[in-house]
């Protein structure tokens, strides 16, 4: 990896994809595999909050709100190695779709 830090999407789909290729990765990261994959990590994402409250799942404690943030990567991850493989800008749809939800719900 690069850097500690990434500071935009392109650094961290470049990383994603030289992971990707250093382990012979991109015969199963086919669109429709990497759907799959971020659907099991989101549903691991939800396992963290089942049966809470609303308000108790603003209090996090801090091994719990760490777990949380690992789920939430591997979402990301997984939703930017799609991307990249279907050659889509996500930060430009996100914009597209930001502009289109404007409309469709008016302040």
């Amino acid at each position: 990896m690069s850097t500690d830090r990434y500071t935009d999407i392109e650094e961290l789909t470049l990383d994603l994809r030289e992971f990707a290729h250093a382990r012979n990765w991109e015969y199963v990261h086919s669109p429709k595999n990497l759907a799959s994959a971020l659907i099991v990590e989101a549903a691991e994402l939800l396992e963290h909050f089942q049966w809470m409250e609303p308000q108790e799942s603003f209090q996090l404690e801090p091994e719990k709100k760490q777990e949380v943030a690992h789920e939430m990567a591997d979402v990301f991850i997984y939703l930017t190695r799609m991307a990249d493989r279907l050659g889509i800008d996500l930060l430009a749809a996100a914009k597209e779709k930001m502009h289109l939800n404007t409309q469709k719900y008016p302040a």
